[in-house]
Parts: structure tokens; C-alpha cells; sequence
């Protein structure tokens, strides 16, 4: 009798046994495959300053490459866009006191407007009635709150503030759905860490966009393993700004520093950069303006000449020579160290435009491709 029952205690052990064999085989090939996945996957890191531009690089590839945005998504960003007319209006008829010299309306007929958009639409749980498209309609008319815009370097106003209110009349709409391009300029605040994942020609990318104000950079270094490449997004038009969490420092100062600590960071000695020299627009914008000289914050620009190498058909010639002056400004940092082991690959960018996007994205991929290949050793 005991020696049947030892006949069933081993062959159950046998079961067992092989049915922990089997299930070690699945789990060993499962972690094979996720190994192969993961080194198949490019990892881009966007950074640079706040609101320089990387969260809207992430929203055009998912218009290009993941269909865009759903209908409950764009409802949703109905409130967002809300909220940045409500800011813009809110800031500009702000300055209009603060400035110096401070402004005064064109029709002073219009203060009760201000009086509202200050005293009742600054409220934080306001539903946006019918009468603050009213008045935020009719004070974006009056002269004085366009000339307070006009010196909205003299303070902190969102970049899509002139995009937004000169559409009011069509976001007030009850049925109003954003277009895309409403998306791309709509601005919110990004704190933490976003992954967005795509596929271009069955190659994998995880794209990760980081808050860029200083207090959020300390979460940067947790993004940094197993980087394939990093983006890095820079305001080109932002040579007469100052930040909005220290306005004793101008923002494309700011940004050059921020670059130069990132290529010199240990961490990173041997990742290279591309570097995203966005906002071209509004820098174009800026210059033809003429009314913030480039020469008043970089005072080298005077001496500064175009490289005999550049053609710019049917550019301005005066643009061409910011875009390019702030590109050797970052190329002297990346040529300063390196050792060869990291390059800097610099790209003119509107962030705004999915044309622009699109194409320098598909310039960049051969690139990325070759750091991938370096990152495992395969070059």
C-alpha cells in the first residue's frame, strides 16, 4: 500500500514539477519578447524651458501619427480654450495700469468692461456667460487694450492670446467644436511626466514631455534611462522675455543655460540632441515688427553675420539672420565639449504647423534610427 501511494506522490511531483517548467518557459520567453520590444522601441526625451513648445510637438504626432484627437477629446478642450481667453483678456487689461507708462483706453466708455473682466470674471468658479464674450469682445476692439498688447513683452501674457481672441465670437458658440488647430494653440500648464506612443513605418516611439518650469525639473532625471535621443524645444521668439517664475531672467538666457547643462550633463554624455529651434513664426513676426531689437538682449548679434553657406529663398533677410544667430548661440555650447561622442542636430520648427512638423519629424527619423543602432552597440 505505501508503495503506491510514493507511485503517486512522485508522479504528482513530476506534474508539478513540469508544470512549473512549462510556466517558467512561458514567463522567460514572455520577458525575451518584452526585451526585444523595448530594444526596439525608440525613447525620445522632449525638454527644454516652459512654454517653449513641447506639448504641442506631442499633440501634432498624434494628429500624424495616432488619428488625432476624438470628439469627447475636443469637448473637453472646449474649457481649456475658455480658460485662455479668460486668462488673456484677464492679463492684458491688467497691464494697462501696471505698465510704465501705463495705458488708457481708447473710449473710456469701455472701464466698466474692465471692471468686470477684473472684479468678476477673475473669479475662480465663473461660468463664462454671455456677457464676458460681450465685453471681452468689445475691449479686444478698443485701441488701448490693442497697444497694451502691442508691449506684451512687458509682461506675461500666453502666446495664443491674440489667436484666441480674435476668435471669440466662434468659441462662444454653444455647438462650437475646436478645430485642430485650436488644439495645437491651446495652452495648459504640463506638470509631471506624459508618455505618448506612436508607430511611423512599424518602428515603436515613446515620447515623453516633461513640465519645463524650474520647480518641475527636478523630475527630468527619472526620464533619463535608456533615452534613445533627446528633443530639445527652444522659443526662439522669446529673445525679449522674461520668465514667469523669475523675471529677472530673460528666456532664451534661460534656455541656452538649460541646453548647455543638459549636453554637459554626466547622465547624458552620450546621447545626442536635436535640437527643436521652434516658434520660428512668431520670431519671424517679431523681427519684421522691428520694435524689440535682438541687439538690445544679445548684444552680439551686431557683429553677427550670416554663414556665406545659408540661402534662405524669399526669406527676409533680417530673419535669417536671427533664426541663425540663435543657432550658433546653441552650437557654440555643443561644440565646445562633446568629445564626439554626442552631436547636436538643429532643426527650424513651428511647432503650430503640422506640414513643418511632419517634415522635419521624417528628416530626424534616420537620425534617430542611426542613435538607436549606436545606443546597442549594432554601429
Amino acid at each position: 500500500m505505501l508503495g503506491v501511494m510514493g507511485c503517486f506522490s512522485t508522479s504528482t511531483e513530476d506534474e508539478d514539477s513540469r508544470l512549473k517548467k512549462d510556466a517558467n518557459k512561458r514567463i522567460e520567453k514572455q520577458l525575451q519578447k518584452d526585451k526585444q520590444v523595448y530594444r526596439a522601441t525608440h525613447r525620445l526625451l522632449l525638454l527644454g524651458a516652459g512654454e517653449s513648445g513641447k506639448s504641442t510637438i506631442v499633440k501634432q504626432m498624434r494628429i500624424l501619427h495616432v488619428n488625432g484627437f476624438s470628439s469627447d477629446e475636443k469637448t473637453q478642450k472646449v474649457e481649456d480654450i475658455k480658460k485662455n481667453i479668460r486668462d488673456a483678456i484677464l492679463t492684458i487689461t491688467g497691464a494697462l495700469s501696471t505698465l510704465n507708462p501705463p495705458i488708457a483706453l481708447e473710449n473710456p466708455g469701455n472701464q466698466f468692461r474692465v471692471d468686470y473682466i477684473q472684479d468678476v470674471a477673475s473669479q475662480p468658479d465663473f461660468d463664462y456667460p454671455s456677457e464676458f464674450y460681450e465685453h471681452t469682445e468689445a475691449l479686444w476692439k478698443d485701441g488701448g487694450v490693442q497697444t497694451c498688447y502691442e508691449r506684451s513683452n512687458e509682461y506675461q501674457l500666453i502666446d495664443c492670446a491674440k489667436y484666441f481672441l480674435d476668435k471669440v465670437h466662434t468659441c462662444k458658440q454653444p455647438d462650437y467644436t475646436p478645430t485642430e488647430q485650436d488644439i495645437l494653440r491651446c495652452r495648459v500648464l504640463t506638470s509631471g511626466i506624459f508618455e505618448t506612443k506612436f508607430a511611423v513605418d512599424k518602428v515603436n516611439f515613446h515620447m515623453f514631455d516633461v513640465g519645463g518650469q524650474r520647480d518641475e525639473r527636478r523630475k527630468w532625471i527619472q526620464c533619463f534611462n535608456d533615452v534613445t535621443a533627446i528633443i530639445f524645444v527652444t522659443a526662439c521668439s522669446s529673445y525679449n522675455l522674461v520668465l514667469r517664475e523669475d523675471p529677472s531672467q530673460n528666456r532664451l538666457k534661460e534656455s541656452l543655460e538649460l541646453f548647455k547643462s543638459i549636453w554637459n550633463n554626466r547622465w547624458l554624455r552620450t546621447i545626442s540632441v536635436i535640437l527643436f529651434l521652434n516658434k520660428q513664426d512668431l520670431l519671424a513676426e517679431k523681427v519684421l515688427t522691428g520694435k524689440s531689437k535682438i541687439e538690445d538682449y544679445f548684444p552680439d548679434f551686431q557683429r553677427y553675420a550670416i554663414p556665406p553657406d545659408v540661402t534662405e529663398a524669399g526669406e527676409n533677410e533680417n530673419v535669417t539672420r536671427a533664426k541663425y544667430f540663435i543657432r550658433d548661440e546653441f552650437l557654440r555650447i555643443s561644440t565646445a565639449s562633446g568629445d564626439g561622442r554626442h552631436y547636436c542636430y538643429p532643426h527650424f520648427t513651428c511647432a503650430v504647423d503640422t506640414e513643418n512638423i511632419r517634415r522635419v519629424f521624417n528628416d530626424c527619423r534616420d537620425i534617430i534610427q542611426r542613435m538607436h543602432l549606436r545606443q546597442y552597440e549594432l554601429l
